[in-house]
């Protein structure tokens, strides 16, 4: 794909100019965050009575369309079900807004204290992270930070913590945390969903921050974090990330080196899908990213400058991918020796070059190549599914959305002797007849075997 055919990633704001970025915002929070055993019993009995409440429906539903409702007198019964629907609605709207009912007129407050001279921090400096990785990992023989010559990986994406607010958007979220499940059970890659907010500061797309680094922390045995948005989506199941390629490198984005320096263009790399090793020097990075993105006035300001400094970036506010290329720029002496911009294939693949061409690829290439002729990622920029917005028409991306996904499922689903009617299409058909030599069909179809033969000849 050629570098014209990206786009606009993020939604656009206001503001522009300025001349350094700024650093500094509110403190952490004085009171401790979490929440109390009480809140979470709320929520879990607000679930449990969203499923009951459904039950009710679905029973009310029934009865009036077979007639038994007449038994105990039709208008008490359609009084019930309009009340029970009510509650419903209620409640799902409860759980959009945030907001737990037993805590409205709560004595305890939430307020931060501010501290416009504090630099915020993603937490407590870590310096010495390799040597006590190392310790740990040494005492710690039986998890291993490699498996097989191979280094532990654990992809990490999400979703927000409430309904989408278009529902279809659910349901294609869930395709999405199927096909990365696919991938990574083929793989042998560990797998991680989120679906918390672990730092208010930093909502929105700089979300993945924090939680990156807590799962750094967290899993000393883990030697990479791959990081993918719930909007992009494995299009290649046989491809694997040749991850030796990067014995001298500590992150890993799909970019493009003239883009970067020459042009300064702000979609030069891509931040949809990207690996970072487990060591010091990624939590240094981190460290120096993060103070571009607390929400309010600082990422505001942040934005203004990255629009006066990164070309075609449109005004809005500071988003996580322009603050990296940002940094990488400005502090390409610190950061470069260690950053690999990959583009032999498509570890971020733009849609809308794509989606159109699937047929042409099944006809003339395989799965396994990872680039142009079968893309690695297939990545839905722009595309909103699951928000009230989105830079393309929302048909057009959930139809675009249903081939990848398909396309992706054939490749798993031939192993079993089924692929989908057409790329739009959910429903399967049969490929082949059973058999009573099924291993001969393991042997020849299970799309794990090409990438264990791989690592046997390496």
């Amino acid at each position: 794909m050629g570098q014209e055919t990206f786009s606009a990633l993020k939604r656009s704001g206001a503001g522009s100019g300025g001349a350094t970025l700024p650093t500094t915002t509110t403190a952490r929070r004085a009171s401790s965050g979490g929440i109390s055993r009480g809140r979470q019993i709320h929520k879990t009995f607000n679930n449990l009575k969203i499923t009951i409440l459904c039950g009710f429906v679905t029973i009310l539903v029934l009865r009036g369309t077979i007639g038994v409702g007449n038994l105990g007198g039709g208008g008490s019964s359609e009084s019930e079900s309009q009340k029970i629907i009510e509650e419903t609605n209620r409640i799902i709207e409860e759980i959009r807004s945030g907001i737990d009912p037993n805590e409205r007129n709560s004595t305890e407050s939430e307020e931060e204290f501010l501290n416009p001279n504090v630099t915020y921090t993603l937490g407590p400096k870590i310096s010495n992270w390799n040597q006590e990785r190392k310790i740990w990992l040494d005492s710690h023989p039986d998890f291993p930070n490699f498996v097989n010559g191979k280094p532990k990986i654990l992809l990490v994406t999400g979703s927000p913590p409430t309904p989408c607010d278009n529902p279809i958007g659910d349901h294609y979220l869930l395709k999405s945390i199927k096909n990365k499940i696919d991938y990574c059970r083929i793989h042998g890659i560990e797998i991680v969903y989120n679906m918390a907010h672990l730092d208010k500061e930093l909502a929105g797309y700089w979300a993945k921050l924090p939680l990156i680094r807590r799962l750094m922390l967290s899993h000393p045995e883990v030697e990479w974090i791959w990081w993918m948005d719930s909007d992009a989506l494995f299009t290649d199941m046989v491809f694997e990330i040749p991850v030796s390629k990067y014995d001298d490198y500590n992150l890993v984005v799909h970019g493009y080196p003239d883009l970067m320096f020459n042009q300064k263009s702000w979609i030069a790399l891509n931040t949809g899908s990207f690996l970072f090793r487990n060591c010091q020097w990624s939590l240094d990075l981190l460290d120096a990213w993060a103070p571009m993105g607390p929400k309010g006035p600082i990422r505001e300001e942040a934005g203004k400058i990255l629009t006066a400094n990164l070309k075609g970036r449109p005004a809005f506010e500071a988003d996580d991918q322009s603050a990296l290329i940002y940094l990488l720029i400005s502090k390409k002496d610190i950061w470069m020796d260690k950053v690999f911009l990959e583009n032999s294939y498509y570890l971020h693949g733009y849609w809308a070059g794509l989606v159109d061409r699937y047929e042409e690829m099944i006809e003339k290439y395989h799965p396994g190549l990872g680039d142009e002729r079968w893309p690695f990622v297939t990545h839905f920029v722009g595309c909103k599914p699951c928000g009230s917005y989105g830079d393309y028409p929302v048909e057009r991306c959930l139809s675009s959305m249903e081939r990848a996904f398909n396309f992706a499922d054939n490749q798993v689903l031939k192993l079993y002797g089924f692929r989908h009617k057409g790329l739009l299409s959910p429903k399967i058909k049969r490929i082949r007849n059973e058999t009573a030599t099924p291993l001969e069909y393991v042997n020849q179809f299970d799309i794990r075997r090409p990438a264990l033969n791989a690592h046997k000849s390496s």
